[in-house]
């Protein structure tokens, strides 16, 4: 007995002995972090050091262009190696379609055009229009940025949708503005921002008014202006790799390369660029034709004929 009670006694102690150490524990946390303020660390480092940068008008245009062409730069290489790397290959949602250097002379010639016309003049108008505003010393809680990368991204979507959905039913409209997108029936990386002028001032627009018009925190929208560009180009990159958002997001809620490549094999379906709701709502939606590889007549032949149906207003 005597022998139990001292062994309680001491479980009781060693019990006492670890609150106490974690209730310290969390008061040197809170001292450290404010309230909330997980990325408070990060924000404070970039604030000192890079104070600068980021408080030019002209960064987030220099990080949305460096993310994407980075991450192009990335599926451009698999896809110069694809052919000779099964490892690779394997992914591809066309295995034996090829990537060749005139395919992308051509994107990334358009690519630059765009910037160049469209994106350079705006932004630096932007910048000798526009003072930059200050920087805030307090970072958003690490539940405001999810919420409001989330929140821009939803309202994204829904805003795309629309546009999209708009431009292949006005004849007109699809001829003018978004037939160039569609010259690729089976899309990779580069074709994300082959674009009209107008369809890519749409898409600008939107994903710099909308972290506005919901207030968020300046590391919050440039959190989603990445994850903006990660996602567009994922959506275009002709591989389908376990790590996709459509099979980390659950119950087919994300369409991702899959349903984006369908599209531009079947173009009155799979409308909205991320999520599957929309499509599902309207009517639009439409598996995944995960099936189809190399040139697929059929596929192509759906796209001729939408674009001729563009034509002939």
């Amino acid at each position: 007995m005597l022998l139990e009670s001292a062994m309680s006694t001491s479980r009781l102690l060693s019990t006492q002995d670890a609150l106490s150490w974690a209730l310290e524990l969390g008061d040197v946390t809170s001292a450290l972090l404010p309230e909330g303020s997980f990325l408070q660390p990060v924000w404070d480092y970039l604030h000192c050091n890079h104070h600068g940068l980021m408080s030019s008008p002209l960064f987030p245009v220099a990080l949305s262009v460096s993310t994407y062409f980075f991450l192009v730069g990335l599926y451009t290489g698999l896809d110069l190696l694809a052919p000779t790397w099964p490892c690779i290959s394997r992914y591809k949602l066309h295995p034996h379609q090829s990537i060749t250097v005139a395919d992308i002379r051509a994107t990334l010639g358009v690519t630059l055009r765009n910037h160049l016309l469209y994106i350079l003049p705006a932004a630096v108008a932007q910048w000798l229009w526009r003072p930059s505003p200050p920087l805030p010393r307090d970072a958003p809680t690490l539940w405001e940025f999810l919420l409001g990368i989330a929140g821009c991204t939803v309202v994204f979507d829904f805003q795309y949708y629309l546009w999209h959905l708009l431009h292949h039913r006005v004849p007109w409209l699809y001829r003018t503005f978004h037939a160039v997108h569609h010259q690729y029936s089976q899309p990779f990386s580069l074709v994300t921002q082959y674009l009209s002028g107008w369809e890519l001032f749409s898409v600008g627009f939107w994903a710099t008014v909308d972290p506005v018009l919901l207030r968020c925190h300046c590391l919050t929208t440039w959190g989603f202006m990445v994850f903006n560009i990660y996602v567009s180009t994922e959506d275009h990159c002709g591989y389908d790799f376990p790590w996709a958002m459509h099979r980390l997001v659950p119950f087919g809620l994300w369409g991702g390369a899959p349903k984006h490549d369908t599209h531009h094999q079947r173009p009155g379906t799979n409308f909205a660029p991320f999520f599957s709701h929309w499509d599902w709502l309207g009517g639009t939606n439409t598996a995944a034709a995960t099936t189809l590889s190399g040139n697929n007549t059929a596929a192509t032949t759906a796209a001729a004929a939408e674009d001729v149906k563009g034509r002939k207003d």
